[in-house]
């Protein structure tokens, strides 16, 4: 392992937009009295590593409002296309000068940041690494995610046409036999059985009452494990939902 580069730059890209075909408007939907994205904000900006956080945004009309408030919120607003979320974080790369992004999304609003920060150390620890990750070996709640990848592999990236890896960024990165090299962050007991996502009005019904329940400042993943283990009457608020397929964006 090699040393920290003093030049090497980390930026947090937080990938929102208004549509969404099972929860439109949600990452401006009032959690606890703030808009989701404004949770997600705060978690990336109180983690450790990170140089600048982004908000990747599309150009369609509707996503001016996402804009306006990553601007009103002091957060840099990057724009592209509504569907190629790929060319959105390189876009959002090439602005903030970055060596390496942090991908987050504006749906997972319970995201702690002690674990962003695990993840941006690991990859300061060993730049050569193309990604890092909580999602490889799945051992948190959905909706904890976190996935760094270098911004020289996401421009290698960029060759693949694919529809789903223009959609999810970093897929071609993990699919196997890609070639890149991967780290993974594992948590046990795992925990990868409840879901804190925000994709549907059940998730959004278990964030109300999860919230509740927790502190102001951004939540531990430990605290929210804890909840839900105790509580399983908030657990069956969306446990029948399943999460949409890689294949279908």
């Amino acid at each position: 392992m090699t040393a920290d580069r003093p030049s090497a730059r980390v930026v947090a890209v937080v990938q929102a937009r208004m549509q969404s075909t099972r929860l439109p408007g949600k990452v401006l939907r009032d959690l606890g009295g703030e808009p989701v994205l404004a949770w997600v904000l705060r978690a990336a900006g109180a983690a450790d590593g990170i140089d600048e956080v982004v908000v990747a945004t599309s150009t369609d009309g509707a996503d001016d409002a996402v804009a306006a408030f990553a601007e009103d919120y002091g957060v840099r607003a990057v724009r592209g296309s509504q569907d190629d979320v790929l060319s959105r974080f390189l876009t959002a790369a090439r602005e903030s000068g970055a060596d390496a992004i942090v991908r987050l999304t504006a749906d997972c609003p319970l995201l702690d940041p002690a674990i962003i920060s695990q993840a941006v150390a690991l990859w300061r620890l060993d730049p050569a690494l193309d990604y890092v990750s909580t999602t490889q070996n799945r051992s948190l709640p959905r909706g904890l995610d976190v996935e760094v990848a270098a911004v020289s592999a996401l421009r290698a990236a960029d060759a693949r046409q694919e529809p789903h890896h223009r959609a999810h960024v970093t897929s071609a990165l993990y699919e196997e036999g890609s070639g890149f090299g991967l780290a993974s962050l594992s948590f046990r007991p795992a925990s990868d059985h409840f879901r804190v996502t925000l994709d549907t009005e059940a998730d959004a019904r278990l964030l109300d009452e999860l919230v509740a329940l927790l502190p102001s400042r951004p939540p531990r993943w430990r605290d929210v494990v804890h909840i839900l283990t105790d509580r399983p009457d908030i657990v069956a608020l969306n446990a029948h939902v399943e999460q949409k397929a890689l294949l279908e964006g």
